[in-house]
């Protein structure tokens, strides 16, 4: 990751865990759905942890979550 794009991957991770627990799911749950392992989720939603994530992965997280993918980029406060 480029250290310049490190807060907005910050931010999607921070979205990604509202809308989780909006929905009800653990890391766990989500990580299941999504054919990834706990950890993944969890660093992904590490607001201190530099980790990626594919439009493929979000894709399918945003499919979990019954939310567009917009709603990720989306720049409101949450």
């Amino acid at each position: 990751m480029k250290e310049i794009h490190f807060e907005k991957y910050k931010k999607l991770g921070l979205k990604i865990s509202y809308y989780r627990k909006l929905k009800g799911f653990t890391q766990e749950e989500l990580a299941e759905a999504i054919d990834r392992n706990l950890a993944f989720i969890g660093a992904v939603e590490a607001p201190n942890v530099n980790r990626t994530v594919s439009l493929d992965t979000l894709f399918d997280i945003a499919d979990v979550l019954g939310v567009s993918p917009y709603t990720f980029f989306y720049d409101d406060e949450i």
